[in-house]
């Protein structure tokens, strides 16, 4: 038998690498360490509780435990029958998705002029001022945050009731609580406050690896400052804007539910009842489990449908996704 140079050379090659892979576990134990309790915890969070998506066709007994999860009857599609036979599903939708597709085309334009504000900031005190006054709210809980507006909204003593009387805008106080017309506006507009100057950070990120080559250029040209802007930093963070948007669509029938919650009254329940406090109800409160996995296996499936929509168009029409 002729022994060839790729005979000769291969379990020399393999040592080397079997070699390699111990001294790389080795150097980078630290970085195991880290990595793993992180793997653990997401195996015991998110992988294993799939299992219990077995219950969305199944007539799960609570009283079963673990166990009825896998020795419960099977009922098919009964579960999603009756969620979509529910009183409630097509108001739950309708909320669910108006809330975030308005929150969306307001709160996405608004975020982007703020970024763009912000880094046309010649003074770097105002700037930084600006930027903490607006991060702060981020960082405090719905519960304190939605708290403070119940406080501000009321209608007795309310700030911004008082406010409008004064300006003599309206007569009387307003119920902005207690009037389903008013809960979509309270919702969105609180959500935006919140978070403005928290998801200015991306756009400013990217503004920041944008080529300053760009702006000379265009300065040349004589472009000021507008133009720069319409021409030199919002093609250059487009990608950015596209991920955004993309997020937003999949992210369509996700509600804050601490928000949500918070904010929730028996009066406003007809414009405030969303998908996730439905859930919520039927779960935790009603203890109908197998109803409430069908309803979050729906959202899930929904969510990913959209996810690949939203990338795909984003694709097709800027050549530009997520992946």
């Amino acid at each position: 038998m002729k022994t060839t140079p790729e005979s000769i050379r291969l379990p020399f090659v393999r040592k080397r690498k079997n070699h390699y892979l111990g001294r790389d576990w080795r150097t980078q134990m630290e970085l195991q360490l880290m990595i793993w309790p992180a793997i653990v915890l997401i195996s015991i969070f998110s992988f294993f509780p799939l299992f219990g998506l077995l219950m969305a066709f199944k007539n799960y007994d609570p009283m079963s435990g673990v166990k009825g999860i896998f020795t419960s009857e099977w009922n098919n599609f009964e579960n999603f029958t009756v969620v979509f036979q529910s009183f409630q599903f097509w108001p739950m939708l309708k909320n669910t998705v108006g809330i975030n597709l308005f929150g969306s085309l307001i709160g996405l334009p608004i975020t982007l002029l703020f970024a763009l504000m912000l880094n046309e900031l010649t003074s770097r005190k105002f700037k930084s001022f600006l930027q903490t006054i607006t991060y702060l709210p981020h960082f405090l809980s719905w519960v304190i945050y939605g708290g403070l507006f119940i406080t501000l909204l009321n209608p007795q003593g309310g700030i911004v009731n008082e406010l409008l009387v004064q300006l003599h805008l309206i007569d009387k106080p307003i119920l902005f609580l207690g009037d389903p017309d008013y809960f979509w506006g309270v919702a969105i507009g609180t959500a935006i406050l919140k978070d403005l100057g928290w998801g200015a950070i991306l756009y400013l990120a990217a503004i920041a690896g944008i080529d300053q080559s760009l702006y000379e250029a265009a300065a040349i040209d004589g472009a000021g400052r507008f133009r720069k802007m319409l021409y030199v930093t919002i093609p250059c963070i487009k990608p950015t804007i596209m991920i955004l948007i993309i997020f937003a669509i999949s992210g369509m029938l996700n509600n804050n539910f601490t928000q949500i919650y918070v904010l929730q009254n028996t009066l406003n329940m007809p414009a405030s009842q969303v998908i996730d406090t439905y859930l919520y109800q039927t779960g935790l409160l009603q203890f109908q489990f197998a109803t409430a996995t069908a309803i979050g296996l729906l959202k899930s499936v929904l969510a990913l449908l959209l996810l690949l929509g939203g990338n795909y168009a984003s694709k097709k029409l800027t050549q530009s996704g997520l992946f």
